[in-house]
């Protein structure tokens, strides 16, 4: 094996902390770096695993309008519930960080200041669109018009999502501000860039000879098509109220552009690992002895193979030594998407599956199985509840579960519940030939994970658990219980014991929950998983006791299965009914408000508006938009039944005051008869507000 570094950092992308994040992006970065990562620690190596939460760049602000809140809301409600999806699934980060935390600002910052000291940034005067009415320069996703390819007609000043084209503003048809409706204007603005042009000799002595043989071929192909087509400047900052402030003068209102922010995350999140551990955190990023390795999908290979090694080579920080991007993995037959609803979040599969109950941490362990198995490592792969269910109750049930139990049943069957000793005088073929399989394939799989060559490692991982069946049908040793051949029973499970402890270390860095239960059953500590143990058949003592078996894995359903495909429908068929309303809403909002047809006044007067409060408040069963509503109107309380669940938790609105229209004949709603309606005001983002007096007044108090 080639002389190993001193140090290993390597690094997960950082999600966006704008929602939920699905099982392809864990696919692509996260469990692939974790295997890795648990491999080198077995190895005890000293090596740090960071991410965290990207928490700035035009996807936070988009979100809190959509969800009526502020930029701050979000990151701080997403952030905790993506770090703690990665505990369910065993993704151990040794610092899940934050860029919206004062150290990363800092960083950020020093390390634009040194650029820009430097002479290594371009400042350039550009036209781009702003919004006269809200007096804000537009990001790219705060505009929107006709698509110029499709003519899908809210399609984004990036991408339009209907046919997938990545657009600029320039090229939309009759673009609009999705902050005020209105057509944008250009407007000169000044901004900070990096000359990427600058630097093409150096990526392509750097990517396409000294890592041409050593990348996926798939990285350096799409280097080699982004080198080759011309770099250009990249602006580094943009206009823009959130994000990491631009530490220079004559920026005021300017941010860091996120994708150069982001990145330096991997920086700050070391340093706080370092302050949190008593550690120095600069050999991690300027020492030449540091192996580097950041784990991505394909979509983000431009940022970490040509733009951010630019920026540390001008900041003189080491490089990536390799950089195993993943492609993309769909979803039973189509793109996997948030914003279809087409996709299995996190934290809906950590839900549906991980609960004592379902399986617990075996359930982890099954997903992290299945989607190494079909990991995307050279192409884009596919996620189908039948492979997952296939992969479980044929592989992990079948052959890695059926060996560990059938040995351990045998072992307290026919050997007292310990270890029997091994007698080499009565050593044969089929034993040489497992003693063989088991000593080699520590090598084999230790080769594969150094590659970045996972799937592949953990077929040689269930192959050997395969030949620990074939093995034990051979011997049949519970026929030798009538023969006395007492021996020989003794020699097939001392092998198949010694084969089962090597299990527990090799797939411990891909099934770590599996693993550790192992442990438990064989009664002996983590210690033992440590790499150099593996290939070895003396990892359990002759006389040991050991504890009774557990099932490794239960089998899967096909109930179970069904039911998470018509989930799936049905999430995707209500995302896309809701996208469609909300395409209406902002058409509506651009147009002029249509006022209703003329009354007089007699009119106006037949309706009894009072003043009410509300006394309690509860969900109405099988129906997402409904509260079940109880209103003191001063005379009497009435049961009203309004359409706004979807804007209001019950617990957050009792003792409110509304606006009631008390004369509307009763109907039935759900099969609860509502006596009377709530007025309600909607703003331009879609919220609704309750109508109400401003302050507490009586109780059934006449609006008028």
């Amino acid at each position: 094996m080639m002389n190993q570094p001193k140090r290993y950092l390597i690094t997960s992308a950082l999600p966006y902390a704008n929602g939920l994040k699905h099982i392809g992006h864990l696919a692509g970065a996260y469990i692939p770096a974790d295997i890795y990562v648990r491999y080198l620690k077995a190895q005890k190596r000293d090596v740090v695993f960071v991410c965290g939460s990207d928490e700035h760049g035009t996807a936070i602000p988009i979100q809190a309008m959509k969800e009526g809140t502020t930029a701050q809301a979000i990151i701080d409600k997403y952030h905790p519930i993506i770090e703690q999806n990665f505990k369910d699934l065993n993704i151990e980060f040794d610092i899940y960080h934050r860029t919206s935390a004062p150290i990363h600002h800092e960083t950020a910052q020093a390390f634009f200041k040194d650029l820009n000291d430097k002479g290594a940034l371009e400042i350039q005067e550009t036209e781009q669109y702003y919004d006269e009415e809200s007096k804000t320069f537009l990001a790219d996703r705060f505009i929107k018009g006709t698509c110029p390819n499709c003519g899908h007609d809210n399609a984004y000043g990036d991408q339009c999502e209907k046919c997938g084209k990545s657009l600029s503003p320039d090229e939309l048809i009759n673009p609009v501000s999705t902050l005020s409706g209105k057509p944008p204007v250009k407007k000169s603005t000044k901004h900070w860039y990096l000359p990427l042009n600058k630097h093409e000799d150096f990526l392509r002595e750097w990517i396409l000879k000294e890592h041409k043989d050593d990348w996926r071929s798939t990285v350096v192909g799409q280097c080699k098509s982004w080198i080759d087509g011309g770099l250009q400047p990249r602006a580094v900052t943009r206009d823009l109220d959130w994000g990491v402030k631009v530490p220079v003068e004559g920026a005021d209102g300017k941010v860091l552009y996120v994708w150069f922010d982001a990145p330096i995350g991997y920086i700050s999140a070391t340093k706080q690992w370092a302050l949190n551990n008593n550690k120095d955190w600069k050999p991690y990023w300027f020492d030449a002895d540091t192996k580097l390795v950041h784990f991505i999908g394909k979509d983000n290979i431009v940022f970490h193979c040509i733009i951010f090694p630019v920026m540390l080579k001008l900041h003189g920080n080491v490089l990536p030594t390799n950089v195993p991007a993943n492609e993309f993995m769909n979803l039973e037959g189509d793109k996997m998407s948030t914003s279809r609803g087409w996709s299995i979040e996190m934290d809906d599969y950590i839900n549906d599956w991980i609960k004592p109950e379902n399986g617990g941490p075996a359930l982890a362990d099954v997903l992290r199985y299945y989607l190494t198995q079909i990991a995307p490592e050279t192409k884009d792969s596919e996620f189908t509840w039948k492979g997952f269910q296939d992969a479980n109750n044929s592989e992990l049930v079948s052959i890695f579960g059926n060996f560990v139990n059938r040995t351990f049943v045998l072992m307290h069957k026919l050997c007292g519940g310990k270890v029997p000793a091994f007698h080499n005088d009565l050593i044969d073929d089929t034993d040489k030939e497992l003693i063989e399989s088991i000593q080699n394939v520590k090598n084999k799989v230790e080769n594969l994970l150094e590659e970045y060559k996972f799937r592949d490692a953990l077929f040689e991982v269930i192959d050997l658990a395969r030949k620990g069946n074939q093995y034990l049908q051979k011997k049949e040793p519970w026929k030798k219980v009538a023969t006395g051949e007492q021996q020989l029973i003794d020699n097939c499970l001392h092998l198949s014991l010694q084969l089962t402890a090597n299990l527990a270390i090799l797939t411990n860095p891909f099934l770590p929950a599996t693993a550790k239960k192992m442990c438990h059953m064989m009664k002996v500590v983590d210690k033992m998983l440590e790499w150099e143990n593996a290939g070895s058949l003396k990892l359990l003592r002759t006389g040991y006791s050991l504890r009774a078996p557990e099932l490794l894995f239960r089998k899967i359903e096909d109930e179970e299965i069904a039911a998470q495909l018509e989930k799936l429908k049905t999430k995707s068929s209500i995302v896309n009914r809701q996208s469609s309303m909300e395409n209406k809403v902002e058409e509506t909002k651009s147009e002029t408000p249509n006022i209703k047809s003329e009354i007089v006044f007699d009119d106006f007067a037949k309706i009894d508006l009072r003043i009410g409060t509300i006394v309690s408040a509860e969900k109405v069963e099988k129906a997402d938009k409904l509260l079940k509503l109880s209103v003191d109107i001063g005379f009497e309380t009435r049961t009203i039944v309004s359409g706004i669940a979807l804007h209001f938790k019950p617990e957050e609105i009792v003792g409110k005051q509304v606006t009631v229209v008390c004369n509307l004949a009763p109907r039935k709603m759900r099969g609860i008869e509502s006596n009377g309606m709530i007025l309600m005001a909607e703003d331009k983002s879609g919220k609704l507000h309750f109508v109400h007096p401003g302050n507490n007044i009586d109780a059934g108090s006449t609006v008028s």
